[in-house]
């Protein structure tokens, strides 16, 4: 392979320069950066600097959507490790049953994800024609509209759930000195989830501008309070309830958060008026949307009912951590996802072709540079870490089940690009069939196995469907949003994970986890990130990330500290 810097390859590495250090002198977690305030007064005179109807520039898009995905990734992984320090004291406060009830009052009104019909994809999609359009006016009117369609469709669902809940518990096997803190957890969850839908819609304009550092901000800042507050609300007494309560307060406190800086951005936000012409676009597309949602919901939370009505909810917990530590895998996926969907959203067209091509090719490969040192730490970690974070009945019971479930979620990640094409095309109505489709035998498929396997039956049901999914949506991406899997893109990858995986894997299987062990995945990691930079990244890349490097020292030498 030609690695010498392409022609166009300097001044892609100059705009980004100029990029970089803009948002250096705007972060606002930097030292010497200015505040968040700051950042968002500059967009919004941007904005207003901008002619109106003036449909801003997609030159760069690559870029912006990798500045976006890292910040969503920091957004995701910041929260997530305040959650391995919080959930072992959560566990040990509640007990297993304790903590099986807590993830069961969370995941119901998750099976509801449907009743606002998907509004939040709809207004992003939406929001991101009209701004790509450089129609703020109709951006706002569709972000208020979705919002009033939210609340019309799910509001009532929260009135069932709250008027229910004692019944709803009862079908899940709940110990009964658990029922009556459950049924009131419950009820609290119910208005949790409508308050978790108008976060999805109020932050459209960020996400239609790529501003992921703002949605970051107040996305993970309020859950990040949530996490490290519900084991000091439960140690004083607050119980079950208490944990779902403190969840209700940061979701209330996230949607201030995004009303405000969404506001910021977008000026006409802050009125009252909605578009009926946009009412029939954001049904058609979020009934489509609401359908698939609860299929999906069926895809890939079926084991987790299944679980506590043929097990127990004791072995719902062991799963659930499996799960969790196993799903960190995820976050390099969904870390894409919400730059992703406004990113092709804009990108429509056919003289868009190559430009969307090039986002999904460089997006599939950085998930999956990502993926396999993930992957191979945390097989390697896996049973002394739950061993030490929950406990020896946990290092025990999750260790297999965490294992079957990784080649699922290592194919489930980078589904993702797929994911994002077909639903910036439009095409909701896809994943109803879809997942409508694989729903039926995998209900079997899950019942029979975790029937006959419990733990381990339900890990490898999930796993061997999350196969089956990710390869129907590529198969699918290419025929809806025109966007293929090139050779090219693999370049060098089975080379690297093979390098990565096996010498790990095999010095795990005969040293166990010990000091030698983690010597030779660190070595493997230095290989594999030397096979990477030398055969897999293209010249314009390593070009990139050079320069992102000398800005990052260039700032580090100039910080008022040193």
């Amino acid at each position: 392979m030609d690695r010498r810097p392409r022609p166009h390859a300097r001044r892609i590495l100059l705009s980004a320069q100029k990029d970089i250090k803009n948002i250096a002198a705007s972060n606002p977690i930097t030292p010497g950066g200015e505040d968040a305030s700051a950042v968002i007064e500059s967009q919004s005179e941007d904005a207003a600097a901008r002619p109106a109807n003036t449909p801003p520039s997609t030159a760069g898009m690559t870029t912006k959507v990798v500045k976006g995905s890292l910040w969503t990734l920091a957004g995701q992984v910041a929260p997530l490790a305040v959650s391995l320090v919080a959930t072992p004291f959560t566990i040990r406060l509640l007990g297993a049953e304790g903590y099986g009830v807590l993830i069961l009052v969370s995941l119901i009104p998750m099976y509801l994800g449907f009743a606002d019909l998907g509004m939040g994809i709809a207004s992003t999609k939406f929001g991101s024609e009209a701004y790509a359009a450089g129609d703020a006016e109709k951006e706002a009117r569709t972000v208020r509209t979705a919002a009033a369609l939210s609340l019309l469709l799910s509001v009532p669902f929260a009135i069932a759930i709250f008027a229910l809940a004692g019944w709803i518990v009862t079908l899940f096997n709940v110990p009964e000195h658990l029922l009556g803190e459950a049924t009131l957890a419950l009820r609290v969850a119910a208005f949790t989830f409508v308050l978790n839908f108008l976060n999805q819609i109020f932050n459209t304009p960020q996400l239609d501008r790529l501003r992921m550092d703002l949605n970051t901000f107040v996305t993970s800042g309020f859950r990040i309070l949530g996490i490290a507050a519900t084991p000091i609300v439960i140690y004083l007494g607050g119980g079950i309830l208490g944990a779902v309560v403190v969840l209700f307060v940061a979701s209330l406190l996230t949607l201030f958060g995004h009303i405000y800086v969404s506001g910021r951005l977008l000026p006409n936000l802050w009125d009252l008026s909605l578009d009926r012409t946009v009412i029939r676009p954001l049904l058609k597309f979020g009934t489509a949307l609401a359908i698939a949602t609860l299929a999906a919901l069926t895809v890939l939370n079926l084991e987790k009912l299944v679980l506590p009505a043929f097990v127990t909810v004791e072995a719902l917990a062991y799963y659930s951590v499996a799960f969790t530590v196993a799903s960190m895998l995820i976050v390099f996926g969904k870390s894409m996802v919400q730059s992703l969907i406004p990113a092709f959203s804009q990108l429509q067209g056919t003289e868009k072709n190559d430009a969307r091509q090039n986002l999904f090719d460089r997006g599939l490969r950085f998930n999956i540079i990502l993926v396999i040192p993930a992957l191979t730490v945390l097989a390697v970690v896996a049973e002394p870490f739950f061993t030490i974070w929950a406990g020896k009945d946990f290092g025990r019971e999750s260790s297999l089940p965490f294992y079957v479930l990784l080649p699922g979620m290592a194919l489930c990640i980078p589904a993702f690009l797929p994911h994002s094409t077909i639903m910036a095309a439009g095409r909701a109505d896809i994943f109803a069939k879809l997942y409508i489709a694989e729903m039926i035998p995998y209900i079997g498929l899950a019942a029979l196995l975790t029937w006959k396997l419990h733990i381990l039956g339900a890990a490898l049901s999930w796993s061997i469907m999350m196969v089956v999914d990710a390869s129907c949506q590529f198969l699918i991406a290419r025929k809806v949003a025109g966007v293929k899997l090139l050779a090219a893109t693999f370049k060098g990858l089975p080379a690297a994970a093979a390098i990565m995986i096996v010498p790990s894997v095999i010095c795990m299987y005969i040293e166990q986890f010990s000091t030698i062990t983690l010597a030779v995945v660190a070595l493997c990691g230095i290989v594999y990130a030397w096979v990477i930079w030398s055969w897999v990244l293209m010249a314009d890349e390593q070009l990139f990330i050079r320069g992102r490097l000398e800005m990052l020292v260039c700032k580090f030498q100039r910080s008022p500290t040193r």
